[in-house]
């Protein structure tokens, strides 16, 4: 198995973002009703780019802003391949991913783990004179209903330089 060797330390890299629209849910919400906050956003914003006729340009994403502590800033939807026209939906509405320097890599296991890919990016800036943005962004690449196996599932992680 070719991935074997992501199990110890991801792949990091250096990436210049361009600003991309997005159609969020955005709440602040307790670490443990993530997962019910991500069921209840995507559907959300899912209905609600089918009845403004958006098209959708990639994977579900969560951007957290600030340290998350037992309670995180996260607003989840989908990247668009337009503006969002409509105003709030039953609070979806039009959002971005900024521009800019960023690193990323490619988080391969189950979500527990998801803190250890984040501390080596965060030692990569450090090793670089770098200092972390305070707002970051997952890629969920793999769907649970599809792929039961959590070691399995791939979450792109994006973490902007300040």
């Amino acid at each position: 198995m070719t991935e074997s060797n992501q199990d110890k330390a991801p792949e990091i890299k250096s990436t210049q973002l361009q600003e991309q629209p997005t159609v969020v849910l955005h709440e602040t919400v307790p670490m443990n009703e993530l997962r019910e906050f991500f069921g209840r956003a995507y559907q959300s914003v899912m209905g609600a780019t089918e009845q403004q006729h958006v098209q959708v340009a990639g994977p579900p994403f969560a951007m957290y802003r600030g340290k998350p502590t037992d309670v995180v800033d996260v607003e989840a939807g989908f990247p668009v391949a337009a503006p969002f026209p409509g105003g709030e939906e039953g609070g979806v509405t039009a959002g971005s991913l900024p521009a800019g320097r960023a690193f990323e890599a490619m988080h391969v296991g189950p979500y527990e783990t998801l803190p250890e890919t984040y501390r080596a990016i965060m030692g990569k800036m450090q090793a670089e004179g770098l200092t972390p943005g305070s707002a970051m962004w997952e890629y969920y690449l793999s769907d649970p209903g599809a792929e039961p196996d959590p070691a399995a599932w791939k979450t792109l992680i994006v973490w902007p330089v300040a």
